[in-house]
């Protein structure tokens, strides 16, 4: 190999291969991908950094990929589903965690810890890194950050955008939560995961119904009958009261202006 080749290694794997030719990488099997495939690759190849220089999620793809972990520097793997099989364990140190419905988050956090002492980065995974495992990191944050649920939550997804907690896994970390804290966050940021059904603004069947205005007691209704005592003894359409003159006539009945030589007309 050319020492020009030498000094200049395959910016994404770290290995010599002429990657912007299209030759694979002889350690890793890395290759140029496609251009409308390069970001959905590149991002499903590594883990996503969590904390910088120490702790990573990911799947078991991920895992599976020795070589390109050792470039980021990963000494250690957190498995967090058993089914999944330790590949590398010559490479790597392993902690397996037991499969069962009540997620171990005590027992994974006591590993994570370890490994932040001894200043080793570690991965953390299960089948897909969707779910199970970005759980486990969640609830190291909230144990060793201070963060509450809603905080970790959106740290882990703004890191890794594939992250879809299920329904169980979501409750537990709430219990995990109160656990901590004594109590839930009740200002929980609104990004997290809503599992509760959509009532598109409709009334639910315990919700008292409001009632009408027009029903109401406090209300007058226009078809009331009005009281005769209410009814004003003198009305005029479109005038006020009429006053009356010295003479006893009112002031609004044919007066006629002496002064004026205006002709009475006839209405009829």
């Amino acid at each position: 190999m050319r020492k020009r080749e030498r000094e200049n290694p395959c910016g994404v794997c770290g290995h010599y291969h002429k990657y912007e030719e299209g030759e694979v990488c002889g350690v890793c099997g890395h290759r140029m991908p496609v251009v409308a495939e390069k970001s959905s690759l590149q991002l499903s190849a590594f883990p996503s950094e969590i904390l910088p220089e120490f702790l990573y999620l990911g799947s078991y793809d991920n895992a599976s990929r020795s070589e390109l972990l050792k470039t980021q520097g990963i000494s250690r793997i957190l498995n967090t589903v058993p089914s999944c099989q330790n590949l590398y364990k010559n490479s790597f140190t392993y902690h397996c965690l037991q499969d069962d419905k009540s997620l171990p988050f005590d027992d994974a956090i006591q590993f994570l810890d370890q490994c932040e002492k001894d200043r080793a980065r570690v991965l953390v995974h299960c089948m897909s890194g969707k779910s199970r495992s970005p759980a486990f990191v969640i609830a190291y944050l909230m144990k060793n950050k201070g963060w509450r649920l809603a905080q970790s939550y959106q740290w882990v997804k703004e890191r890794r955008p594939s992250v879809e907690l299920n329904q169980a896994v979501y409750q537990q970390l709430q219990e995990y939560e109160q656990m901590i804290f004594g109590s839930s966050d009740v200002n929980s940021n609104p990004v997290l995961p809503v599992f509760q059904s959509f009532s598109f603004g409709f009334p639910k069947p315990n919700d008292a119904i409001p009632l009408p205005t027009f029903n109401n007691l406090g209300t007058t209704s226009i078809f009331a009958r009005p009281n005769s005592d209410s009814m004003p003894h003198e009305f005029t359409f479109g005038a006020g009261q009429t006053q009356m003159n010295s003479s006893g006539v009112p002031f609004a009945e044919n007066q006629q202006n002496p002064n004026s030589n205006d002709i009475s007309m006839d209405g009829s």
